[in-house]
């Protein structure tokens, strides 16, 4: 049996209201993702198991410990971040 990649699954929970998230985070993310697909990203959030809170899913998906996301599920390493991180 294969060993995992992660250690958490964290479902994507839908909001009715944007999430704020750092502009130097979106500039980041526009260089790979259409501003259709971001500003879907920004109404979606997660549970973040390292961090012990409710985050935005751009967030997520700009954390080193983002795995994968596969219907609706976030796979997470779950490793601790740095003072340094991007999501710290």
């Amino acid at each position: 049996m294969a060993s995992r990649d992660y250690k958490y699954e964290v479902q994507v929970v839908k909001l009715e209201r944007a999430m704020r998230v750092d502009k130097s985070l979106v500039e980041q993310l526009e260089k790979a993702l259409s501003k259709k697909m971001i500003s879907g990203m920004k109404k979606e959030a997660v549970e973040c198991p390292v961090l012990k809170s409710q985050v935005s899913f751009l967030q997520c998906y700009a954390c080193p410990n983002f795995v994968r996301r596969v219907r609706g599920v976030v796979y997470c390493r779950g490793l601790p971040l740095g003072g340094a991180g991007r999501n710290a």
